[in-house]
């Protein structure tokens, strides 16, 4: 057996090896290296295990350093999933001893590592997902009364979708949509460098009401998996029940592109995101994270509700728009 780190003839076998894992995931993929280095500079170690010359095991690492929490080694950063696939436990002891060589804070593993008996749990994040119907009737039932009433709403005020790559309109609809929940918004650079890399594998979706963009979301397809991962929307989108609209419509192209899971991603337990999602008929499962902690004495603390954090999203969300989409992707770094 042997470790070391991707370098660039590997990719393909490596992203094979994801593609053929029943637990890899897109945010395994090695694109996300490129994404990382060519959009915020981190320094990536992809690690491999290979036995016989057979791929074996994977684990994608990055370093970040953030202000907030200090440096740390993370599996991945920008991403909900992460840690090791396959005979992990190999690549996890190499990625506890490249975090004590780098002398970050911790070594973050994002997902459900088989061999982390020695590593401190967070709870803090829980992923929504749930197997779709090929009958679009059916999926419709299987949302709650009252968030079906808001889909219907949304239906019957006509509006308009359109699925296709601008980003632009994207970003502008998602900038305006995190400021006014006390977010910094990340570069449009980054949304540029997913769109290049990872091609069609990436959509944007937009509902708009007689011409005027109201929501917009950009989404991930991979496996058997469509995956919304940012979504946005202006404060009219409310009066026409855009948001619930959209996300029914992304279903039902799920549905029709062959997608059965319906990756709804993570959110904190109590967050809006959290109960948005519960009201759409999707469970909370579980997502912990777990670290080895080199010179940090305890995890990091997420929770918006941290006295600290509630401070700085009270102050940016009174921030002129202007003036959060230019410091937003300046500070972005700090809360990966």
């Amino acid at each position: 057996m042997s470790i070391f780190e991707l370098d660039n003839g590997h990719e393909e076998a490596w992203d094979d090896f994801v593609g053929n894992d029943p637990n890899g995931t897109f945010f395994h993929l090695t694109g996300w290296r490129n994404v990382m280095k060519n959009t915020f500079g981190f320094k990536t170690f992809y690690l491999m295990e290979k036995v016989g010359g057979s791929v074996t095991g994977i684990l994608p690492l990055a370093m970040v350093r953030r202000p907030l929490f200090g440096p740390a080694l993370i599996s991945s950063p920008l991403c909900v999933h992460g840690g090791g696939l396959g005979s992990s436990a190999g690549l996890e002891e190499a990625a506890v001893k490249k975090a004590e060589a780098l002398g970050v804070k911790y070594l973050e593993l994002r997902g459900r590592p088989q061999h982390a008996k020695n590593m401190a749990a967070s709870s803090t994040f829980f992923n929504f997902q749930r197997t779709l119907s090929n009958d679009h009737d059916e999926n419709l039932k299987a949302i709650p009364r009252k968030q079906r009433a808001e889909v219907r709403k949304g239906i019957a005020a006509d509006l308009e979708t359109k699925t296709d790559q601008n980003f632009d309109l994207f970003y502008k609809i998602y900038a305006t949509s995190v400021r006014n929940l006390g977010t910094p918004v990340f570069p449009k650079k980054y949304l540029e460098n997913l769109i290049d890399i990872f091609g069609d594998a990436v959509e944007i979706m937009t509902v708009s009401h007689q011409g005027r963009p109201l929501t917009s979301v950009f989404s991930f397809k991979y496996k058997d998996r469509m995956i919304p991962y940012y979504g946005g929307g202006l404060p009219a989108a409310r009066d026409h029940s855009a948001y619930p609209y959209m996300y029914w419509k992304l279903m039902e192209r799920s549905v029709d592109n062959g997608f059965r899971i319906f990756d709804f991603g993570r959110s904190m337990r109590d967050s809006g995101a959290f109960a948005f999602k519960r009201n759409f008929g999707f469970e909370p499962e579980p997502l912990p994270y777990h670290y080895h902690l080199v010179k940090a004495a305890s995890v990091p603390d997420v929770n918006p509700d941290n006295p600290r954090n509630k401070f700085l999203i009270s102050a940016w969300k009174k921030l002129p728009l202007p003036a959060a989409n230019i410091l937003g992707p300046v500070l972005y770094k700090a809360i990966v």
